[in-house]
This record gives structure tokens, sequence and C-alpha cells, in this order.
């Protein structure tokens, strides 16, 4: 039998089965663009790569470069005057023993001209310079200088000891 347009009956319901799969498939692509999942994939990266560097940004400004000198090219200088210490060192034959307890740094000194009226304590912190502290031992006993050790933050220290003209000093890692 034929259709209304001359054609058999079959071939026209064939027709319209294909006409209602191009409206749902119309449907389904008339989505708006924030409703598939491939823009937001291909944004992803651009978008965690502008987080991280405002991230970045953010440290780099709140935060400051303690291991940079501002001095560095006389600091430079002078380690031939800290050379010359450490060898006054040796020369005199100073050596010193050091302890930490109760709150308390406690430094014998044995050795030719090592009883000065005080001591001076460095205590530097291997990568916060905001964290080193200076203090003055005092001379409780012949060769022996005592003072009060200060709560330190948790970290490497370095403890360089030094008389007071600043002719030898002493420095030792691991406080």
């Amino acid at each position: 039998m034929p259709g209304a347009a001359g054609r058999p009956a079959a071939y026209s319901s064939h027709e319209s089965r294909a006409t209602s799969n191009e409206q749902r498939a119309t449907s389904r692509a008339a989505q708006p663009w924030y409703r598939e999942p491939w823009p937001w994939i291909l944004m992803a990266a651009p978008a965690a790569a502008i987080v991280g560097g405002a991230v970045t940004i953010w440290l780099a400004v709140s935060t400051s470069d303690g291991l940079v000198a501002d001095d560095y090219y006389r600091r430079g200088l002078a380690i031939n005057q800290e050379i010359r210490r450490d060898q006054a060192l040796l020369e005199r034959g100073i050596t010193a023993i050091i302890e930490t307890r109760n709150g308390l740094l406690r430094v014998r000194l044995e050795g030719r001209g090592a009883a000065p009226e005080a001591l001076f304590a460095q205590l530097v912190h291997a990568t916060r310079a905001g964290y080193d502290r200076r203090l003055r031992l005092a001379r409780v006993a012949p060769g022996v200088y005592e003072a009060g050790l200060p709560a330190l933050p948790a970290g490497r220290w370095r403890l360089v000891l030094e008389d007071p003209r600043r002719e030898w000093r002493i420095v030792k890692e691991g406080l």
C-alpha cells in the first residue's frame, strides 16, 4: 500500500522513527555548555595553574628570605678575620666543654688565656635568622661560665662562643 506521498507505509513509519531520533539528538545537543563535562575538564589545568601562581605570589610577598644576606660582600671580606680568630684559638690551645640542662648553658674553658671575665654566646638557627639569640655568660668559677638558656624552637642550632675582645671563637654545631 502506498503512503500519502506514494511511498509504501512501512517506509513512512521508518522515516518517522528517524525523525524522532533526530529530535532526541538535537535536544541533547541543545544543552547549555556548562552542563557538558568536557569544558570543565579542559578548564581544570589552567585554573589549577592560576591558583598555584596566586599561592606562590602570596608566599613570596608574605615571607622573608632568611638565608639571603643583604651585606654578602662585606661578609665575604670578613671571612679572613674569622679565620684569624679560629687560628688564635688553636695557638692558645683553648678547648670548651659545653653543657645544656635545666634551662642553663654552662661552658668550661681550658687553655692559655682562657679566663676572660665573661663570654658571649651566639645561638644561630640554621635557617631562620629571626630565631638567633645572643647571650652573655658570666664567670661563676675559674674557667666556668653560665647563663640562662631561653626556650629554643625546634631545628638545627649552632653555638658560637667568643671572648669579649673578639680575639678567638669556638663554633659548635648542634646544640
